[in-house]
């Protein structure tokens, strides 16, 4: 049985690194070499296309992206585009679905959501699922205000990649994509949510609440 999940802050971090980290952890976890992690950062400003992507989703080019500084990454993990940057707090769990006996990637989805529906409750935002879409939305919201996105990828049933939680970043970085390819969403924000009761400590609350989230979920 795995044993305790390891949670590790490694603050703002180029994607690139990012996806370096992930690789060695990843490789560590499938030879036994490691334990499992949880990897919780923030990206620069920067553009992912998954698997799903299609090209109209993205609204700029590359070329007038990398003009004002956003880094555009093609990247194996599934659903369509997203945006990453300062104040979203991004989560790439290493975990061995095969060791927990869990190897069915909707489910791992729904243990994502649903851990993530339990950290902002914690925080006092009240989230929720949307039937047809991956992620989580602000409750009751219409049109559906999105929280956090989610795509992940799987190598021998061990997970990498994940989910992106606003907490508190500059939402107009979205407003070059289509996020995760969903017309008739908006994107929300953790502070947004709360509005003028939002903490000053936010962004590391929301660390704290998620990384234990994370180890109730998969313990």
């Amino acid at each position: 049985m795995p044993t305790e999940l390891g949670i590790e802050w490694l603050g703002a971090v180029p994607y690139a690194e990012g996806l370096e980290r992930q690789r060695k952890c990843l490789d560590g976890v499938r030879s036994g070499s490691r334990p499992e992690v949880v990897l919780l950062l923030e990206h620069p400003p920067v553009v992912t296309l998954g698997r799903s992507t299609r090209t109209e989703h993205l609204l700029e080019s590359p070329a007038a992206l990398a003009r004002r500084g956003v880094e555009v990454h093609e990247v194996a993990r599934g659903g369509d585009v997203t945006w990453h940057g300062p104040g979203q707090l991004v989560g790439y769990p290493i975990l061995d679905l095969g060791a927990r006996d869990r190897r069915d990637v909707h489910r791992y989805l729904r243990d994502l959501e649903a851990a993530l529906v339990e950290a902002v409750a914690e925080l006092g935002v009240t989230a929720t699922v949307v039937d047809g879409m991956t992620g989580v939305f602000a409750a009751a919201a219409d049109p559906p205000r999105k929280l956090a996105s989610i795509g992940v990828g799987l190598r021998g049933w061990v997970t990498c990649h994940g989910f992106a939680l606003n907490v508190e970043p500059d939402l107009a970085g979205f407003g070059a994509i289509v996020p995760c390819g969903l017309h008739g969403v908006t994107m929300t924000t953790l502070a947004r949510e709360l509005g003028e009761g939002a903490p000053a400590d936010l962004s590391a609350r929301a660390r704290v609440a998620v990384g234990e989230a994370l180890r109730r979920r998969f313990a």
